[in-house]
C-alpha cells in the first residue's frame, strides 16, 4: 500500500510563496503519493463557540479532519502573519480541533515556513512545532527557507546549495519517519 501525505501551504493567498514551496517540496519526497490541497477549499465562517453551538461543526472542517486521518503524514508550509499563523489556517485549525483532542492523529510531520525576510518565517514555524506537540503530532521535522526571492525559483526549487542540502537532509529524515509508520 503506498504511503500518502497531505500537503498544503497554510495561506489563502493565490500568490502564496508557501504554497509554491510546499508544491515543490512535495515533489522532492520519495516513494509517496501526495494529496496537495488548497486552504481556500476549506473557507468557513470565523470560529466561535456560539456559532458551533447554534450551527454545529461545518462539513468542511470534518472533511479537513478526514484528510488528516487518511494520510500517513503531513507536509505544511506556514505563511507568517505578524509572527503567527495566517487567519485562514488558524480558522481551519480551530474548527478541525473541535472534532477531537489529537487533531494531528499522531502523524509524522514536516513543517516548513518561508518569507521574503532573513528569518524565513521562524516565529510561526517555532510556534507550530511547539503547539502541535500538544495536539497529537507525531514526530516533527522542520525547515525554514529565508529570503525566499533570493533562494528559490519555480523551475529549480531551492537554489542556495547550502540550504538545499539542509532541506534534502530533512526530507530524508521525514521519509524515514513515514517508512517507520507504514
Amino acid at each position: 500500500m503506498p504511503i500518502n501525505i497531505l500537503a498544503f501551504g497554510a495561506s489563502n493567498s493565490s500568490k502564496s510563496i508557501n504554497k509554491r514551496l510546499v508544491k515543490w517540496a512535495s515533489s522532492q519526497i520519495e516513494n509517496v503519493e501526495v494529496n496537495l490541497i488548497d486552504l481556500n477549499d476549506f473557507e468557513m465562517a470565523i470560529y466561535s463557540m456560539d456559532l458551533e453551538e447554534n450551527s454545529g461543526i461545518p462539513d468542511k472542517a470534518k472533511r479537513f479532519r478526514e484528510l488528516i486521518n487518511s494520510s500517513d503524514g503531513l507536509l505544511i508550509s506556514f505563511a507568517e502573519h505578524n509572527g503567527g499563523f495566517s487567519t485562514a489556517f488558524k480558522n481551519v485549525f480551530d474548527w478541525a480541533s473541535r472534532l477531537g483532542k489529537d487533531l494531528w492523529d499522531n502523524k509524522p510531520m514536516m513543517l516548513m515556513a518561508t518569507s521574503p525576510g532573513k528569518r524565513g518565517g521562524m516565529s510561526v514555524l517555532n510556534s507550530a512545532v511547539s503547539r502541535f506537540n500538544f495536539m497529537g503530532a507525531g514526530e516533527i521535522i522542520s525547515f525554514s527557507l529565508p529570503s525566499f526571492n533570493n533562494n528559490f525559483n519555480d523551475q529549480n526549487g531551492i537554489i542556495n546549495q547550502e540550504l538545499l542540502s539542509i532541506f534534502k537532509g530533512q526530507c530524508r529524515a521525514f521519509e524515514k519517519l513515514l517508512s517507520a509508520k507504514s
